[in-house]
């Protein structure tokens, strides 16, 4: 799978997220601009010493990353206002999964054009204005990979001697 956030603005957001891709295996794609820094403090304590584990690409902007991912890839765009809900597709492991920033989502103009691939998380509360979005990632991607049966699954035991 892969993930993409637009624009992230919040570093431990961007660290868990990139915490989620280590332990999936997902490839993590960062477009510019972002609101912190690379080497933030906050983003690397949130990723923890996973960054090493992770493949990931940093793009300068949407056309940069749009001009090289490939002609036949699936994008699915997730936000508020979406006309299908993230459980009602049938995701694949090379469909790339798209966040935007956490104050402002994603570009209006990006969603209109995408319409039939913009797909909602379901909410409850209307005071509720969203959800985190290190957990949005994980919603979706944990859909898409359960879809998949967990493809490259690696089970693991802790004794609790």
């Amino acid at each position: 799978m892969n993930i993409v956030l637009l624009e992230p603005e919040i570093p431990p957001n961007t660290g868990n997220v990139a915490r989620l891709c280590a332990a999936t295996k997902s490839v993590l794609h960062l477009i510019e601009p972002f609101g912190f820094k690379l080497d933030d403090a906050q983003l690397k304590r949130a990723g923890m010493d996973y960054w090493q584990q992770v493949e990931w690409h940093r793009w300068k902007n949407w056309s940069a990353f749009a001009e090289k991912i490939p002609a036949s890839a699936r994008l699915w765009f997730i936000e508020s206002g979406g006309g299908k809900n993230y459980s009602d597709v049938k995701f694949s492991a090379d469909d790339y999964l798209i966040f935007g920033r956490e104050t402002a989502g994603l570009p209006k103009q990006l969603l209109e054009t995408h319409r039939e691939n913009w797909l909602r998380i379901p909410m409850f509360n209307a005071q509720s204005r969203s959800l985190n979005l290190s957990n949005c990632v994980a919603l979706v991607l944990f859909e898409a990979l359960r879809q998949q049966g967990f493809a490259g699954e690696i089970c693991w035991h802790q004794s609790t001697q």
